[in-house]
């Protein structure tokens, strides 16, 4: 979430997790307690709390897409809904660095807080706003919370957990995301329908109290203070917060100039490419745009699936409620079976017997994504039943978890050690810098086919454009599948 993939909790920032002791199995804790395991006495209430934040984000993260069709058409703003989006994922790019530096220097607990009540400060304003603007800035400044969050609670898991017991809290990570996935689209759209789409974002601050409190006193006494002068941050890290700060402010200049389509917005839309070029060339590896064989190929990969799913994800929900007539309960659950075959792409892909094969999953999945995101405007025709995109989408969710988990492997395996943390850092950027620029063209080409005039309720679905979707959907199926070529370059030369 350019924070860290919300899915992907296969790579730890390395250079924000210093490695903890490895204890033996069956050890015993300060206290006469054994800390056979993750919900053991030792490591219960800071287990408990910290999987209890990733779940909320995790349910905000896939409730959100079935209420904003409804709430942009409230707040007259369908014109601006790809905004909604991708103010997210730039305030995340900034705030995952920042979050990576701030833990390094002064220990996790504070970027936990802060990024915590900065998440629920923007779900406040998000369910409070009277207008779009004010809706899209609350969803920036839940991107700022949500980034924070992600990176540092990676960097208690490196400072809290012995080595053995690593694998297993990030798994519970992963396992957040499931249920979330499932009923959170269903959840929110009853909530929408019945009680009303604010109390999706006014709901979830009040549920943080708890987790906050049982995780809280643990990341103190556990993972607190800096990182030590051995994992201390190099002096580019000051140059690194700055290119993530231009990031941000050059992906969101162009996301509104794709948006304004005026020919005054080719000045913001110059300044964000003035700003975004250099930073992009000083934090992803060298040859990332042309795929050179590798690593640069890797992380191209990753924004490029990322991006085109996530992007074509977006008007998912839009397109079901504005021209098939459903319910956002209904529409909610075209995405619900996706969270479980993301689930099992992953675990596919992490079978031992299949790891010679790396490449050749990736390059199924990437055509799994592609088939799905052209596959999805097929129910703007009234015959295609609307149940198709369903099963579409869950096929297109398969292929991703078979890619995002895949590149995160790869990436370590083509990382020397002292490399680790910089690379997964430019996993990472690749992931969210994706998602900003494709769903600023995606949302330009959305406007101007008239896709602001689509939400006026079910009953004038037929009045709509629906090739504003078509112009939106095609083109990201056209990038997934140029995906395709690029998992034939994943292995450098010599391998």
């Amino acid at each position: 979430m350019a924070a860290p993939n919300p899915r992907d909790t296969s790579v730890v920032k390395t250079s924000d997790a210093p490695p903890g002791p490895t204890a033996p199995s069956g050890t015993t804790a300060p206290g006469g307690e054994r800390d056979d395991g993750v919900l053991s006495g030792p490591y219960r209430a800071l287990s408990i709390g910290i999987v209890s934040v990733v779940l909320l984000i995790a349910f905000e993260a896939t409730a959100v897409g079935t209420a904003m069709p409804v709430a942009a058409r409230e707040l007259d703003g369908v014109s601006l809904y790809a905004f909604a989006f991708s103010a997210f994922f730039t305030t995340s790019l900034f705030a995952m660095v920042l979050s990576g530096q701030w833990s390094d220097r002064r220990g996790p607990l504070a970027p936990v807080t802060t990024g915590i009540a900065a998440f629920a400060a923007g779900l406040l304003l998000s369910g409070t706003a009277g207008t779009m603007w004010l809706f899209i800035l609350g969803r920036a400044v839940q991107g700022l919370g949500g980034g924070m969050v992600i990176v540092a609670l990676y960097v208690v898991v490196g400072r809290a957990y012995p080595e053995r017991l690593r694998p297993a809290i990030m798994a519970a990570f992963a396992a957040s995301w499931v249920v979330p996935s499932i009923v959170g689209p269903l959840a929110s759209g009853a909530v929408t329908e019945h009680i009303g789409w604010r109390w999706v974002f006014l709901g979830i601050p009040v549920l943080v109290a708890f987790p906050l409190a049982l995780a809280l006193p643990q990341i103190r006494r556990r993972a607190s203070g800096p990182a030590g002068e051995a994992d201390a941050p190099a002096p580019s890290g000051g140059r690194r917060i700055r290119l993530a700060l231009a990031i941000s402010f050059g992906a969101g200049l162009l996301q509104y100039a794709a948006q304004d389509l005026r020919w005054i917005s080719l000045l913001p839309g110059a300044a964000g490419l003035a700003l975004l070029v250099p930073a992009v060339r000083g934090l992803l590896p060298r040859g990332t745009w042309r795929a050179a064989r590798g690593l640069p190929s890797v992380v191209l990969l990753r924004g490029v699936a990322a991006g085109s799913f996530i992007a074509a994800e977006s008007f998912v929900p839009l397109m079901l409620v504005t021209q098939r007539g459903l319910s956002p309960t209904l529409a909610g659950f075209s995405l619900a079976a996706g969270g479980v075959t993301w689930a099992l792409g992953s675990w596919i892909q992490s079978r031992p017997r299949l790891e010679p094969h790396r490449e050749r999953l990736t390059t199924l999945g990437m055509l799994l994504v592609a088939g799905a995101i052209a596959a999805a405007p097929s129910v703007l025709i009234e015959a295609v039943p609307a149940w198709a995109l369903a099963v579409a989408w869950a096929f297109g969710c398969l292929g991703m978890g078979l890619v995002i988990s895949s590149t995160s492997v790869l990436l370590l395996q083509l990382s020397a050690p002292e490399e680790a943390g910089t690379n997964s850092a430019a996993l990472q950027i690749s992931d969210g810098l994706s998602n900003v620029l494709l769903l600023a063209a995606g949302g330009a080409a959305f406007a101007a086919l008239g896709g602001g005039t689509v939400a006026h309720g079910a009953t004038d679905a037929t009045g709509s454009h629906p090739a504003a979707f078509v112009a939106v959907f095609l083109p990201m199926a056209a990038v997934a599948l140029a995906g395709v070529w690029v998992t034939r370059r994943l292995r450098a030369e010599s391998q």
